[in-house]
């Protein structure tokens, strides 16, 4: 067995030490941590490529030798925006099991345990391999954000093992050996600057030759800007509308629509100061390595000022790769010890205590390490700092009563932490402050399908429930049904008080009043025992039962995606089981089989 091993190592010797890592990531998390494991990969002197899931041509994964997948999990479940396709490909019936059988793989999941369906992603992928025929390195690691030092609780001694046990499979080259952590690397691109006397900002040019995309996004107009709660109320929602006219943009009921935000002026202003930049320089980006492909959302070439504004995100928590990679400009002793120090594993809680809870800004950090702060390389700023992520909404307006609008509700983020200043929302804020009286304001959007699918039957009936901004998608579906004249619509809402946050409400009363609309309602703030959307459903539940059994009504559910979607499920198993006389187990054998025929769908947010 000794002689087998050495033959094994000795062939694997010569074998190319090629390694793949895949990521499907939502907020970022994920791709961070697939880009620390690509530059772990090369201080092991492997040839390594970093990709999106859906970025990878999924029919060579068969070709791969070395793979290591990074997955989080978004709402009740489901997989990232940039894992989608890849997930519908791997999970289909028809692919050969042992089609991957010369493929070495790990899987580790980033989650948050206060979700129902924590790292389900991750579990299901990892299976999906096994039963393809590849080879797990190690089991699939279930990274948990809830774990008083986060991720990296579970992710580092993971790591370690995996590295571990790959050098065993693919040993350093002879001569080499690891690259240590204290040595700085490259740049993944460098930066020619322009000497031209073009000082002006880099323009926007509006292309209208295809579908808007994130790779080229339409500039829409603001046309309205209201606010829909009561000004004495402590959460600021706004029903903004945006023209799309001459777009070739078309949605459905259940679409979303995503919005790509920019840095306040004050930030940008603060930030080019305190790094020392020249907003006005122009440059062009050049990759050093052939194969590592160019940020996509950035014009070549680029002014400082654009990449700053509009590329960079300043106000978002940094995560611990950026203190370690902080550490390495500093000049200063006593910061580059606290940058050291928080980058460590030992350093966690502390990082946690100054960063995470606080929700401490890439910018504040930065102020808190002046010294280090004006010493970084403009080319480094690529790895240092994440993009910015365009943000989703749920589209809260039909095509059918509106013609080339689209309408959104956004809830303004804003709250307090032991920081003096409040924190707030990149894209809320930025999209709360533009208003149409302030002159030609123009917004980069593009329409994504959505996560809901409604009826094309309009006969069916349909139950949705929309708590607060939950109610979005569902005020879309009523208003493309009512604008073809079908009834069936029975709608549950809540909020905290009818005369706070009782959006829409003169809308909903007229369609009442049309014979349009059945509506329900939970204030839960309005009497002693507070009463949300749940409550209502259990009250209801003949009506409820009826729809669903009788007349084969689709239920749906969105919002906020903590607690609210299993106690509106379990309201549901409790009214199948009384109004129905099943038994808990056939409640939720009913339930199983709304959600398989799709009769039974949820989009839910954190």
């Amino acid at each position: 067995a000794d002689a087998w091993k050495r033959m094994l190592v000795s062939g694997l010797e010569m074998a190319e030490r090629k390694l793949l890592v895949l990521f499907g990531s939502q907020t970022g998390t994920a791709e961070d941590m697939a880009e620390r494991i690509g530059r772990d990969a090369k201080r092991r002197h492997f040839a390594y490529r970093v990709e999106a899931l859906d970025s990878y041509c999924v029919s060579n994964l068969i070709h791969e030798p070395l793979v290591i997948f990074v997955c989080s999990t978004t709402g009740q479940g489901d997989p990232p925006d940039n894992m989608k396709k890849f997930w519908r490909f791997i999970l289909r019936k028809n692919l050969c099991p042992g089609s991957l059988c010369q493929v070495d793989y790990a899987v580790l999941g980033l989650g948050d345990s206060s979700y129902p369906k924590f790292n389900f992603v991750a579990k299901k992928l990892h299976k999906r391999l096994l039963q393809l025929g590849g080879s797990p390195i190690l089991p699939v690691a279930l990274a948990d954000d809830q774990h008083e030092l986060g991720s990296d609780a579970v992710s580092d001694p993971w790591l370690k093992e995996l590295w571990s046990k790959i050098l065993l499979l693919y040993p350093l080259p002879p001569g080499l050996d690891i690259i240590s952590d204290d040595v700085l690397l490259p740049p993944k691109f460098t930066l020619r600057f322009l000497d031209d006397d073009m000082h002006s900002e880099t323009s926007e040019v509006q292309s209208l030759q295809a579908t808007p995309s994130e790779q080229q996004p339409f500039l829409a107009p603001i046309l309205s800007n209201e606010r829909v709660t009561a000004w004495s109320h402590f959460q600021d929602v706004r029903l903004i509308e945006f023209d799309v006219t001459n777009s070739g943009i078309n949605y459905s009921a259940g679409d979303v629509v995503m919005i790509q935000p920019r840095n306040s002026p004050d930030d940008v202003h603060q930030f080019s100061q305190l790094l020392q930049l020249d907003s006005s320089k122009r440059f062009m980006l050049i990759p050093s390595d052939p194969s590592t492909s160019l940020p996509a959302p950035l014009p070549q070439p680029c002014s400082v000022q654009y990449l700053v504004e509009r590329y960079l995100d300043i106000s978002c928590v940094p995560r611990r790769s950026f203190f370690h990679l902080l550490s390495h400009f500093s000049s200063d002793e006593l910061e580059q010890e606290k940058l050291q120090e928080f980058s460590s594993a030992q350093g966690q809680e502390e990082l946690y205590s100054y960063c995470n809870r606080p929700r401490r800004t890439t910018l504040e950090v930065l102020f808190d390490f002046p010294h280090t702060s004006s010493c970084i390389p403009l080319e480094y700023l690529f790895e240092l700092i994440p993009r910015i992520r365009p943000r989703s909404f749920s589209i809260a307006s039909s095509l059918l009563a509106h013609p080339n609008k689209i309408q959104i509700l956004l809830a303004v983020v804003q709250y307090k932490t032991r920081l003096s200043k409040p924190r707030r929302g990149l894209c809320s804020s930025w999209l709360a402050s533009l208003l149409p009286k302030h002159g030609d304001i123009r917004v980069p959007l593009w329409v994504k399908k959505g996560g809901l699918m409604f009826p094309s039957d309009l006969e069916t009936p349909v139950i949705m429930v929309g708590p607060g901004t939950g109610v979005a998608p569902f005020r879309a579906a009523i208003q493309e049904r009512v604008a073809q004249k079908k009834k069936g619509n029975c709608l549950f809402f809540g909020c905290r008080q009818r005369l706070q946050d009782y959006y829409c409400e003169s809308e909903w009363a007229e369609l009442v009043r049309e014979g349009f609309l059945t509506l329900f309602t939970a204030f839960s703030r309005d009497q002693k025992d507070k009463v949300y959307v749940q409550h209502q459903i259990l009250e209801n539940g003949h009506l409820v039962w009826d729809l669903v059994n009788n007349q084969e009504a689709w239920i749906y559910l969105a919002g906020n995606a903590k607690l609210m979607p299993e106690a509106v499920t379990n309201a549901f198993r409790s009214v199948f089981q009384f109004e129905g006389r099943m038994s808990s187990s056939e409640a939720e054998q009913y339930l199983m089989m709304l959600e398989q025929s799709h009769r039974f769908q949820s989009e839910t947010w954190s």
